[in-house]
């Protein structure tokens, strides 16, 4: 991953040919309090090209196929973004579309997610293996909550909503740390949230994880099931 990145005055530029052999770009770095970043949402729906819809409608029959309950809806597309230089606040443009142009291997036309890193209060990190089904990741292990921005919401509730549907709990502080371009252009906001101390205890996995486990807090003592994405972001996330 890159440095982080310095406040920008204007709305900052996406890039809309990357390729699967990119790496992630970084286009704003935090840390933000949740109450400095804003989503104003736009009424004009994206329409993605007849190519592209018709990938969509495939990738959810196959979802559908593998037994999965997942339907298509309408979700958040970024369509600009820009860090305030006096308060370093993150103001997000956002319009509807339709939620299975995320699932496009070559192109998720800039569909936002939100990805809530978990940790306990003693530092350690909350790993969930996914269910064979899901949408993403699917029979691997991956770090806290996450899940596709709904139709006018602010990704930063995203966070704490994701978090309390698939563990069951509420954290004691959270942040945004960084808004992140995949290479197949899905957009990530990234969020680190701490719990209070004995509420790891009280986690409950929802049906998207068949398994789950508290990893320690340093990296190094991983497990061989934790994956190089995931280590690469939770240093990443470690460095101050």
């Amino acid at each position: 991953m890159a440095s982080r990145s310095q406040p920008a005055s204007q709305p900052q530029p996406l890039q809309p040919q990357a390729t699967a052999t990119e790496p992630p770009q970084i286009l704003a770095r935090g840390p933000w309090p949740l109450e400095q970043v804003s989503a104003h949402w736009h009424t004009e729906h994206y329409e993605p090209s007849t190519e592209d819809a018709q990938a969509a409608d495939a990738a959810i029959d196959a979802l559908r196929k593998r037994g999965s309950p997942s339907h298509d809806g309408v979700a958040a597309r970024l369509l600009d973004y820009a860090q305030d230089p006096v308060t370093g606040g993150l103001a997000l443009e956002l319009q509807p579309q339709r939620w299975a142009l995320r699932l496009l291997a070559g192109n998720a036309s800039q569909s936002v997610a939100a990805l809530c890193v978990t940790r306990s209060a003693d530092g350690r990190w909350l790993a969930g293996r996914r269910a064979d089904w899901v949408a993403s990741w699917a029979g691997r292990w991956a770090l806290g909550a996450g899940g596709a921005v709904d139709l006018d919401e602010n990704p930063a509730d995203t966070l704490v909503r994701e978090l309390a549907e698939e563990w069951s709990v509420t954290p004691a502080r959270v942040r945004g740390e960084a808004l992140i371009q995949l290479p197949h252009r899905l957009v990530m906001f990234v969020g680190q949230a701490w719990l209070a101390e004995g509420v790891d205890a009280d986690v409950k996995p929802d049906h998207e994880h068949d398994e789950f486990a508290w990893w320690p807090r340093e990296i190094a003592q991983w497990p061989d099931e934790a994956e190089a994405p995931l280590r690469v972001m939770a240093q990443w996330l470690s460095a101050e």
